[in-house]
């Protein structure tokens, strides 16, 4: 039978209470006013429709006929590193108002939409068993499509709802 040392007990119960300490959620930080929730949220619209034009283009080249350049998956991969942090900052943002909250999470739905289909166009593009339908799937890709419209009629829906131009 192992023979425990004086006073490791309560060592051990200290660091288990450090460790839960640091594990405990930290409370939420007061939310800014509306309008500047509003604006924040704008901002990080503003930037997700830039990244999305970004996302279209390699999208739309990994569906150019005949082979597929490596500079599309390079774009591919950078476009999907932005969305991903797009997502992110999105869910860190924080906002107070249930119509603002429904809107962040309609917008974090579209873009991972966008991301899943660049990971898709990558996909098709770049497949080790190319065969007729792949490549047939492959030609159809010409953009992120409806999705990313929707994304900007969010934009533009929520800056005209806040009288901003």
């Amino acid at each position: 039978m192992p023979v425990s040392r004086p006073g490791g007990g309560t060592e051990m119960l200290r660091r288990a209470v450090r460790l839960v300490t640091r594990l405990r959620p930290r409370p939420d930080r007061p939310c800014a006013p509306r309008p500047a929730q509003v604006r924040s949220l704008l901002a990080l619209l503003d930037d997700a429709v830039a990244a999305q034009q970004h996302a279209d283009a390699a999208v739309a080249s990994c569906g150019e006929p005949g082979p597929v350049p490596g500079q599309a998956a390079r774009d591919c991969g950078d476009a999907s590193s932005a969305l991903v942090h797009l997502r992110s900052r999105l869910r860190e943002l924080p906002l107070a108002d249930v119509d603002l909250v429904r809107t962040r999470a309609y917008a974090a739905r579209l873009l991972n939409y966008d991301q899943w289909m660049v990971h898709q166009s990558v996909n098709l593009a770049f497949t080790v068993h190319p065969d007729a339908r792949t490549e047939a799937a492959r030609l159809q890709l010409n953009g992120l499509g409806r999705p990313a419209d929707d994304l900007r009629r969010l934009r533009d829906a929520l800056r005209t709802k806040q009288g901003t131009p």
